[in-house]
């Protein structure tokens, strides 16, 4: 695939960021595409290695090697660099229902298991993808392409994240008639509210929509199933139901002081942004990127706060790039973990997941701003500090260190003793993660959760307790990434579909 000699005469080339103090002042997109011509070069790079590692989505170590979708990366690598773009477009959609969302926001698992990495650069994976699919829109290659022969079955799909959109989008295909349900006022899931814009800005999701909606796909927002909809009447109206609702329960930290005003979770945090900046014009009734966040609004504000957030994950990122947006006065970024190594470790070898420091693109601006990374490692809150107004305004904070259980044996961070310092705190953003699907869902349809409170399915599969109630998605795995969302999404479709029809033809590999 590609160019047998490629990866020896081009260099590694990726899209360009701009300047971290420059694109805070804004909540665009802020990477420049590379050209046709560039991409074409970049796609000559994969270097017909034989075994490709980038497609493959095994489990090594407890880690995915390469992408969870199978993403036919060598394939769709040698088509752009033979200049046939349009059948790249189609290679790359027979494995990923939504290469406008992952070519931005995912973490590029198949570039960590490219084999070029072994001894160099790995191939630029994700622009090429990205390059695939913008040009697919822009040809009209990725155009509404209407099925034409319905089964007379119905399906609905609870959360419109990518897991519930990716089902759909299948079952759509398959000619079943699919009923998309979101309790949001917008389709989309965290894709939506979880995400900032600077990474996926919104008209990317309401593009795609669009194309969802022209081949038939019904969505109903505003609409808690559980809640406004009785899980009962969508059993009697649907002859099938998949459960997408996402890994909905954030975790809270448990120290004195939680209740002090001024304390959210990041979710909250980022969805507040995101709303903040969309407007709904009453003419044409359509929604309209704001240029920057209104001076006074329904929103909670980081301008001119001493922000700390909680959790080092992508979402602590996240909220570090969104605060630093708002104008925060100082940012300081909690991991209760040591700071990982900058290079891999030897009992890290490739093609595992390299477990190395990643400064991402929040980090950066802070430190382009502050003059300094913003995290702090193996340090946590012990407690927060009230004012008069019962708003926090400082937090002790300790230090940790790694230490063995003698019960269990297993190694935990323990506080350090006498380490607790003071820090500022106007605003304390927690990003500690999720705990699994929320109860009321679950009671609604009864279906059995497991001791993480996911729902629990057949083994290996998707059915849940209750007849004809499917799930899917961070319901149904716990937390986890976007592409393996879309997997779980269409491989809970295609079985589904058997269900249905007792046969399937929905080849989703």
């Amino acid at each position: 695939m590609g160019k047998a000699t490629g990866f020896m005469e081009y260099e590694r080339q990726d899209k360009s960021a701009e300047e971290p103090k420059s694109r805070i002042r804004h909540f665009q997109e802020f990477h420049t595409p590379l050209s046709r011509e560039e991409q074409e070069c970049q796609g000559a790079r994969c270097m017909a290695c034989g075994v490709p590692f980038c497609q493959s989505g095994q489990m090594i170590m407890g880690m995915a090697s390469g992408c969870p979708l199978h993403n036919l990366v060598p394939e769709w690598n040698d088509l752009i660099y033979h200049g046939n773009w349009e059948e790249a477009y189609y290679r790359l959609k027979k494995t990923n229902n939504f290469p406008e969302f992952t070519s931005r926001v995912c973490p590029a698992l198949c570039e960590a298991a490219c084999t070029c990495s072994l001894n160099g650069d790995a191939v630029s994976v994700k622009a090429n993808e990205y390059g695939i699919i913008e040009n697919a829109y822009e040809k009209g290659y990725a155009a509404a392409k209407p099925v034409r022969v319905r089964t007379g079955k119905k399906v609905a799909v609870v959360g419109s994240g990518p897991s519930g959109l990716a089902a759909a989008d299948l079952l759509n295909r398959r000619g079943h008639s699919v009923t998309v349900f979101e309790r949001e006022d917008k389709a989309g899931g965290l894709l939506r509210y979880g995400i900032p814009n600077m990474k996926l800005e919104k008209q990317i999701i309401d593009r795609k929509l669009v194309v969802m909606k022209e081949e038939g796909i019904s969505f109903v927002t505003g609409c808690d199933v559980g809640r406004d909809k009785k899980a009962a009447s969508l059993l009697k109206e649907f002859d099938r139901v998949i459960l997408c609702c996402g890994a909905s329960n954030p975790r809270d930290i448990k120290v004195e002081g939680r209740d002090a005003k001024g304390i959210y979770f990041a979710v909250d945090f980022l969805k507040s942004t995101t709303k903040a900046l969309w407007r709904e014009d009453k003419r044409d009734k359509k929604a309209k990127l704001k240029e920057s966040l209104p001076k006074e609004g329904d929103y909670i504000s980081a301008e001119g706060k001493h922000v700390i957030v909680i959790g080092g994950g992508d979402t602590g990122n996240d909220c570090v790039g969104t605060v630093m947006r708002h104008g925060a006065k100082s940012v300081l970024q909690l991991e209760m973990l040591p700071k990982a190594p900058d290079v891999r470790a030897e009992n890290n070898p490739w093609p595992e997941w390299p477990k190395v420091c990643k400064t991402d693109y929040g980090q950066e601006e802070a430190k382009a701003v502050f003059g300094h990374d913003p995290r702090e490692y193996e340090t946590t809150v012990k407690r927060f500090v009230k004012n008069k107004e019962g708003n926090v305004c400082q937090a002790v904070l300790i230090k940790l260190e790694a230490k063995k259980d003698e019960k269990t044996g297993r190694m935990q961070m323990a506080e350090i003793a006498g380490s607790e310092y003071i820090v500022s705190a106007d605003l304390v953003l927690i990003a500690a993660g999720f705990l699994g699907s929320e109860s009321y869902v679950t009671k609604a349809f009864g279906v059995s959760t497991d001791a993480r409170t996911n729902v629990a399915s057949s083994a290996g599969g998707y059915s849940t307790s209750a007849e004809r109630v499917f799930t899917a998605g961070d319901m149904h795995r716990g937390q986890s990434l976007v592409v393996w969302a879309i997997r779980e999404g269409r491989e809970a479709a295609r079985e589904v579909d058997v269900s249905l029809m007792g046969y399937t033809n929905l080849n989703i590999q």
